[in-house]
């Protein structure tokens, strides 16, 4: 039996959830670099000890070049810090045909609680669905994400399908290949440095839509802009 196939389950899906953050690296590289780090066998004791330095000092230094935030943010993710919260009430959205508010953009926001903008692409455990014009905002669907159970299966195919449909997508992160398919699909992926309630995130929508959007933003909502204002979202690379 190999080491991750004895790895406990939420062990395994920890490290699934890490790699998912940190560019060219699997969750079996993640492993070794763990394994060199903490020693057989890891426990969640031995993760809840780690600290960046322990990643950027491991093995051949792999993770040396890494950004500090996504080292921190993987870290969350094998601490369990960033796990579902299964007790905040999932929202329900509102009846929407199409039509309904005229020159709007829809959003997709990852989501883990309530109305919260606190996922990230590949492990979030839901995308919340708004529609957004310069004058409202509304919660038209709530989409579950598929289950991320093994530490080898790339879920980003089948969560770029739910969100096939919107114009944005809101996340804390995504990985590079992720990102390079949810924009082959059409939609516009932004990120945020830290989690939130999603309401601000679509009044900062709303006062953009309000003025003089970018002309990509122009476009889908059949206006013509003249000038480029800034954007105070940073956009996923």
């Amino acid at each position: 039996m190999t080491v991750a196939n004895s790895l406990p389950r939420c062990i395994a899906l920890r490290i699934a959830l890490a790699a998912r953050r940190l560019p060219d690296t699997s969750s079996g590289r993640l492993l070794s670099i763990l394994l060199a780090v903490l020693d057989e066998p890891l426990t969640e004791a031995k993760l809840n000890s780690l600290t960046v330095k322990d990643l950027k000092m491991a093995a051949d230094g792999a993770l040396r070049e890494v950004d500090g935030a996504l080292l921190r943010q993987a870290l969350s993710d094998l601490k369990g810090e960033n796990e579902v919260d299964g007790t905040a009430e999932i929202p329900q959205p509102q009846p929407y045909c199409e039509g309904d508010i005229p020159h709007s953009i829809r959003v997709a926001c990852a989501s883990n609680g309530g109305e919260r903008l606190d996922g990230h692409f590949g492990s979030c455990a839901r995308f919340l669905i708004y529609q957004v014009s310069a004058h409202e905002t509304r919660l038209i669907a709530v989409r579950p994400a598929p289950s991320v159970t093994r530490l080898s299966i790339d879920h980003s195919a089948d969560r770029v399908a739910l969100i096939a449909d919107c114009d944005l997508l809101c996340v804390l992160s995504i990985g590079g290949p992720a990102a390079a398919r949810v924009v082959n699909s059409g939609v516009h992926p932004i990120k945020r440095a830290w989690p939130g309630q999603t309401q601000p995130v679509l009044d900062e929508l709303q006062a953009v839509l309000a003025g003089d959007p970018p002309p990509w933003l122009a476009r889908i909502i059949g206006r013509t802009s003249t000038v480029q204002p800034p954007v105070e979202i940073e956009e996923a690379s």
